[in-house]
């Protein structure tokens, strides 16, 4: 039986380190857990879902009920000659869930190698990295309706997945603990490589014919390069989206800014956050107990001590400078609260 603490610290449970608290907290380990405490709550207004805790900035106290999703479990629901299908739940570790697909050689996950965070996260946010998105893998998930205690199911259409964004950040926010995710896997992949770095270390190792294995140790060394560890220094990976702006825009910054990079897309032009940020002297800049890391401006890191509102007002500052210099908006990654 899940017991619901109150004023509990959430320091442990947010990879930032940021201290503050929750008046309740619970953990569940199953659906049944669930259920009882939304039914017992006293207020349904103020509920937070807290997988690994990775892309969340806390500002001030919580005042409501956070629900800590220990679901667990990884299983092949079905499979052909050239596909399976696995089933995982949502508290899950993602790169748990990379690790069993890379062990039994099914392709489709490597490119999203030691992404933060958990499962139910992942569909969220719409997680992508390398030229890879949870999309294209993506069969459909199941969820507990918050107010009617009811499971659904929803197809990859009916979560409008979009750049790092997907209908439970939009009008379902808040309505749905996502309970298991399933994705649809090769057993033989055309292997994406087509990221730069990949290519690179590919390379470096003499590998001319790599394996999933191969392209998953790549990745995973390329996100040890650039991408702090939250154990070592608090943070919550890629604070900013890579914005989008229109092929005339970009026109038009080449030629201020003849070195700006970009990546065309359906609808424009996608300039890397990191490259703007940079532009605008913030890597490695240190204010107090926060700043953009050293080796990676696109991350903005806690060195011990720093408020949540101290680094919502940095990420504040980066986003004027950039909007100031390059007239271009760039809108935030991870979760203010």
């Amino acid at each position: 039986m899940t017991t619901v603490k109150n004023n509990v610290s959430l320091k442990p449970y947010n990879t930032f380190g940021i201290d503050i608290a929750a008046t309740s907290f619970a953990e569940v380990n199953n659906v049944d857990e669930l259920v009882k405490i939304q039914k017992n709550a006293k207020s349904k207004n103020q509920l937070l879902i807290l997988g690994g805790g990775s892309n969340i900035l806390f500002t001030k106290d919580f005042e409501g009920l956070v629900i800590k999703n220990n679901l667990k479990g990884i299983s092949v629901l079905k499979e052909t000659e050239t596909e399976v299908w696995v089933k995982a739940a949502s508290g899950e570790i993602w790169h748990s869930l990379v690790l069993y697909c890379v062990s039994k050689n099914y392709g489709g996950i490597e490119n999203l190698s030691l992404i933060p965070g958990t499962v139910g996260a992942a569909p969220i946010q719409n997680i992508g990295a390398y030229g890879a998105e949870l999309k294209d893998v993506f069969e459909s998930l199941e969820a507990l309706n918050l107010n009617e205690l009811k499971i659904e199911e929803f197809d990859a259409e009916q979560c409008r997945f979009g750049y790092r964004d997907s209908v439970f950040k939009q009008e379902a926010k808040g309505q749905y603990f996502i309970t298991n995710v399933t994705i649809r896997l090769q057993k033989f992949p055309e292997l994406n490589t087509s990221y730069g770095a990949i290519q690179t270390i590919l390379k470096q190792k003499g590998i001319e014919h790599p394996g999933i294995a191969d392209i998953s140790t790549a990745v995973c060394e390329i996100r040890n390069s650039k991408l702090p560890n939250p154990a070592v220094i608090g943070n919550a990976g890629s604070f900013f989206k890579n914005p989008e702006i229109t092929k005339d825009q970009y026109s038009e910054l080449k030629k201020t800014h003849p070195e700006i990079p970009g990546y065309p897309t359906e609808n424009g032009i996608k300039v890397p956050a990191g490259w703007l940020i940079e532009s605008c002297g913030w890597k490695g800049k240190r204010i107090g107990e926060t700043g953009s890391h050293k080796d990676q401006a696109l991350v903005l890191v806690n060195y011990g001590n720093a408020t949540g509102e101290e680094i919502k007002k940095l990420a504040a500052e980066i986003q004027k400078s950039v909007k100031d210099k390059f007239d271009i908006s760039i809108q935030t990654e991870v979760n203010i609260i």
